[in-house]
């Protein structure tokens, strides 16, 4: 159990750092007595976590100052966990948490947009489709379009979601084996979740984002009910 529990406190630091953005880089780590009562581990589990981050250039440990976060520590995508069940936990648990909240956002931007979020909306939808058919790099045009649809939601709390948005949305594109299925699948369910803007029609909307969600989901193999 020792090895799997410092895997674990690995990735919980390593989300500490990149997707809660608790600590940035150049930051360094709280002494090991604090932070192993914060993980609620020992404080070898502690060390080996530690080790492990440092081993795939997460952390840096200088001799005689503490740990710090590595100045590259977000750029780093792999961070050590990249077996196929560590990614597929990871992703379900995204797109979990995208199947809960973003239908209901869709809903929420179709009642509260502005005329010009509702524009820039579908703007970037439009971005996205173009790039799909083109056969280009998507990423940065779909994160885009999801916050434009996160900023006419209008919510403050929601919009602290954005940065875990964009991660599952940067995830799933890069994942590699579904890439060429889930672009057809995003043009079709974009092309239907805009015509539900477009006409802002809330109730649409909020079931094209699910269907979305859901079908995404199938086709990257993340069983919910795992």
């Amino acid at each position: 159990m020792r090895e799997n529990l410092s895997q674990q406190t690995a990735q919980r630091l390593y989300a500490r750092i990149v997707a809660e953005k608790r600590l940035n880089p150049g930051d360094k780590l709280p002494n090991e007595v604090e932070l192993s009562a914060q993980l609620g581990v020992s404080r070898a589990t502690l060390r080996e976590a530690i080790r492990t981050l440092a081993d795939r250039g997460v952390l840096e440990v200088r001799r005689g100052r503490g740990t710090f976060v590595s100045p590259r520590a977000d750029q780093i995508e792999d961070f050590g966990f990249g077996r196929l069940e560590g990614v597929k936990g990871r992703l379900r648990d995204l797109f979990e948490l995208r199947a809960i909240f973003e239908p209901r956002m869709a809903a929420l931007a179709c009642r509260r947009a502005t005329e010009q979020e509702l524009a820039d909306i579908l703007v970037q939808g439009e971005r996205v489709a173009r790039r799909i058919r083109a056969g280009e790099d998507r990423t940065q045009a779909d994160r885009e379009f999801h916050a434009a649809i996160v900023r006419a939601a209008h919510n403050e709390f929601m919009a602290r979601l954005l940065p875990i948005i964009g991660q599952a949305v940067e995830t799933a594109i890069l994942s590699g084996d579904h890439a060429r299925e889930l672009a057809e699948d995003t043009l079709r369910d974009h092309a239907l979740l805009m015509e539900f803007f477009r006409r802002r029609d809330p109730v649409g909307a909020e079931h094209a984002m699910a269907i979305h969600m859901r079908r995404a989901m199938a086709e990257m193999d993340l069983d919910p009910e795992e």
